[in-house]
């Protein structure tokens, strides 16, 4: 099976570099070629044959906006990620605009790029749109997660990221964190329910040494006392999404 071709433009080269080690022993995706910039990339793009362009917003000369509008014009149908740090509500409908398969927001884990673009080449040509309810719940995951104070590369981040994702669109699983939570995303990262347990109360621990107390006391107020005892795995979980649920209907 020849492997998926993807077009990586983006004017981070460390991230690029990281991208590429990253899929270097996949056998199903190969970043083939990669630019800089939105001049380069919109050459790149007419010029050869790529299944996938994952696009940064945000880069010199021209930028991502540019390389969507050129691929209009010039009539170029592509399957496309947008990966980018920019995540306002009126750029995540204008990209939208131009048939996007999916947006994700820097940073993002490898994984996710992977299925994303798995994703892609999966799906029918006349199916591109992206699920902007999807994308919304999980932009609001990863903001209230940083103001919280728990740093994206430890693995308690990822774990607390998917399960309040899973109980957001889950609540039935609330009465089952231990028993249907924790054996999920411990199959989903191919690690075990304990190390999942611990990791996330590790990265509970660090949140409450350097996260922000407003909204500490906002969200965990009513349901622990934020100045004598952090709140359990379950809690944090349940408490967070409950508030995002919220918001969401609040919002719609």
């Amino acid at each position: 099976m020849e492997k998926i071709k993807v077009l990586m433009i983006d004017d981070n080269v460390q991230l690029i570099e990281a991208v590429k080690e990253y899929f270097k022993s996949s056998k199903m995706i190969s970043i083939s070629s990669t630019a800089n910039d939105g001049v380069e990339g919109i050459e790149k793009v007419e010029k050869d044959i790529y299944d996938v362009i994952v696009l940064d917003l945000i880069m010199p000369n021209k930028d991502g906006l540019f390389v969507l509008e050129e691929m209009k014009k010039r009539n170029l149908s592509k399957n496309v990620i947008v990966a980018t740090s920019y995540n306002t509500q009126e750029v995540i409908r204008q990209v939208s605009d131009y048939g996007v398969n999916y947006y994700i927001l820097k940073p993002f884990d490898f994984d996710d790029l992977e299925k994303r673009i798995l994703d892609c080449c999966n799906k029918k040509q006349d199916s591109k749109n992206i699920d902007l309810r999807y994308n919304n719940i999980q932009i609001a995951i990863t903001k209230i997660l940083h103001e919280l104070g728990i740093p994206s590369h430890i693995k308690g981040y990822q774990y607390i990221r998917d399960g309040i994702s899973l109980i957001f669109e889950n609540p039935d699983m609330i009465g089952g964190i231990t028993k249907e939570l924790y054996p999920e995303l411990a199959s989903k990262f191919d690690t075990t329910v304990s190390r999942v347990e611990r990791a996330i109360r590790h990265a509970i621990e660090v949140s409450w040494n350097r996260g922000n107390w407003d909204l500490m006391e906002e969200i965990f107020g009513n349901s622990v006392d934020i100045d004598k005892a952090k709140p359990t795995n379950s809690e944090f979980i349940v408490t967070v999404a409950d508030k995002l649920r919220l918001d969401y209907h609040r919002v719609g």
